[in-house]
């Protein structure tokens, strides 16, 4: 969300005034695009992850204020709820040994985060979903205490106009109810961010679209919510519901969820911020004083400050960014799909395969977007939340015949994507020894059929088959997790279930 907001109530000509504002930005971003007036290549890549703030019983705890008066650096923000924090880390040009850099900035940073939160009886835990959030704690009470917090609840509320209705079909169902965003918080993710060109935007972001399917397959870390067993990646559903604006009368006229993953392949980045304003009403219509067409009048650059906003009130999966640094605008795809964690390399090994993947299919001569339909993408999309690294997919054949088949995920990347990914790095300039060590974990999670969700399901029935109550399971599992985590090797080294100690315990 991002924005710097200060809560109040809205009036009608505040949304014609912001209507009429984001109209003026999308003109001004027409023509800071044909005028080409953004910055040149430079490669750059941005990582950010949500974290859980937990006990050492595994259970959440909300005091995100606290930690981050110990921590006292800006690079740890606030996030929805109280037992929430993110990290950001500063852009790093693509190449060379950057993931082993990112790797030693990260721990050395969550390593730092987890002392501080020890002294208030807290711990990071990196895990897309905490199994252990009850419902109770779930409540618009336990929001961060911060303006954009409690004004987007209560914009999302208000144009609901009724409680949110989660329903989750999964291994187990869960249907309920919440009168407040608050579950959103529950989905703790990775974002990855990568500066492009606009000529190079659509492309970047359709390849992005088409590997988001196997970056849930391989990375997926949330199966858990209220106690109940879903879907591997449950975040992308819970974060649907919980956000959805849309009673189920709009939804049954076909009206956009405010979180989507799309519906077409795109030629400009105009296209996404385009519909943004076209499909999705002001949340939070807050105007600045800047006319930016005037501003582009004057020879400078606009702020586009509405569209900023706006933007960040649209939750697509591949999310396009404007920005300025220094005077000078640019784009990023910013890429949601990635729940948090297991661990460090983990998270390294998901963005090298991110970064390598989206290069190599952005570049290929005849693309993957003009072969796959965008419903199968989508459909593949689903399926991986679904069903994890045992998902199948539609893909392109290869060969003379052409059309699509069904093949499945492990396979896929295995046989096409890492070699893609491969390729992507070493354009990137990557060197050899962080290429293969990263992507050899994706490898190796295809190879034994393992990712942080497949552990931590397998972690939970054997805590159960040993006698312990459901609750009970899911804290255990938690710890354990919690403690592999902080030692740090990839989730598929993990052994499955709890060591003699814990289990005597």
């Amino acid at each position: 969300m991002g924005e710097k907001v200060v809560a109040g109530a809205f009036d009608l000509s505040d949304r014609q005034r912001y209507r009429a504002k984001l109209q003026q930005c999308l003109e001004g971003l027409r023509r800071l695009l044909d005028e080409e007036r953004f910055e040149r290549p430079r490669n750059l890549m941005g990582l950010e992850i949500e974290l859980n703030l937990a006990g050492r019983d595994g259970s959440p705890r909300m005091l995100n204020a606290q930690v981050l008066e110990k921590i006292a650096s800006r690079d740890f923000q606030t996030e929805l709820a109280m037992f929430n924090l993110e990290v950001n880390i500063a852009p790093h040009r693509l190449g060379g040994r950057v993931f082993d850099r990112l790797a030693e900035e990260l721990r050395t940073s969550l390593a730092y985060a987890h002392r501080k939160a020890g002294e208030v009886d807290a711990g990071i835990v990196m895990i897309g979903i905490l199994p252990t959030l009850d419902r109770d704690d779930l409540v618009s009470s336990n929001l961060s205490d911060v303006d954009r917090y409690t004004l987007l609840n209560d914009q999302i509320v208000a144009a609901r106009g009724e409680d949110f209705t989660l329903d989750i079909d999964g291994v187990e169902h869960l249907r309920c109810t919440s009168r407040s965003i608050a579950p959103e918080a529950a989905c703790t993710s990775v974002q990855l961010h990568l500066q492009v060109t606009p000529g190079r935007f659509a492309d970047v972001w359709n390849a992005a679209e088409a590997a988001s399917a196997a970056q849930i397959a391989v990375g997926a870390n949330s199966p858990f919510l209220f106690g109940r067993e879903l879907w591997r990646e449950s975040r992308p559903p819970l974060f649907q519901q919980s956000t959805d604006t849309r009673p189920p009368e709009l939804q049954a006229q076909g009206v956009r969820p405010r979180t989507w993953f799309g519906e077409r392949w795109i030629s400009s980045a105009y296209d996404l911020f385009e519909e943004n304003l076209r499909y999705f009403p002001a949340l939070l219509p807050i105007c600045d004083d800047e006319d930016p067409l005037a501003v582009l009048d004057a020879g400078d650059v606009p702020k586009l400050a509405e569209l900023v906003l706006h933007n960040g009130t649209v939750y697509r999966w591949n999310r396009p960014v404007y920005g300025l640094v220094d005077g000078v605008p640019h784009l990023r795809v910013e890429n949601r799909v990635l729940p948090a964690g297991p661990t460090v390399v983990d998270v390294l090994a998901n963005a090298a395969f991110y970064y390598g993947l989206v290069r190599a299919l952005a570049e290929e001569s005849r693309p993957v977007w003009t072969k796959l339909p965008f419903e199968a993408a989508a459909a593949n999309f689903d399926a991986a939340c679904r069903h994890g690294i045992d998902a199948r997919f539609t893909w392109p054949r290869r060969g003379r015949y052409g059309g699509t088949g069904e093949v499945d995920a492990v396979t896929l990347v295995r046989d096409e994507l890492l070699p893609l990914a491969e390729a992507g790095l070493d354009a990137w300039g990557v060197e050899r020894a962080d290429r293969d060590l990263y992507l050899g974990i994706i490898e190796e999670r295809c190879r034994r059929r393992v990712n942080g969700a497949s552990w931590q399901t397998a972690t939970f029935h054997k805590a159960l088959e040993g006698g312990l109550s459901r609750d009970a399971a899911l804290a255990a599992t938690t710890r354990r997790y919690a403690e592999l985590m902080h030692l740090g090797d990839p989730v598929h080294t993990w052994p499955v279930g709890m060591p003699e100690a814990a289990r005597a315990a």
